[in-house]
């Protein structure tokens, strides 16, 4: 559920930024949540899906605050 729940936040925060997926944030956010593009496809798409069970904690956290 948390993982459903994050990747509805993450779809929030690519529509936030144009789907500009070579932008400013998406490239910092690559290097430092996703290994800077050394990871696999596999790798690659689990690191995606901690990210958004990740962002779903930071958005609960900050609502109960």
């Amino acid at each position: 559920m948390r993982t459903l729940l994050g990747c509805c936040q993450l779809v929030g925060l690519l529509l936030r930024s144009r789907l500009r997926l070579r932008g400013r944030y998406w490239t910092w956010r690559r290097e430092t949540a996703m290994g800077g593009g050394d990871l696999g496809g596999g790798e690659k798409f689990r690191a995606v899906l901690e990210y958004a069970r990740w962002l779903d904690r930071m958005r609960r956290i900050s609502r109960s605050i």
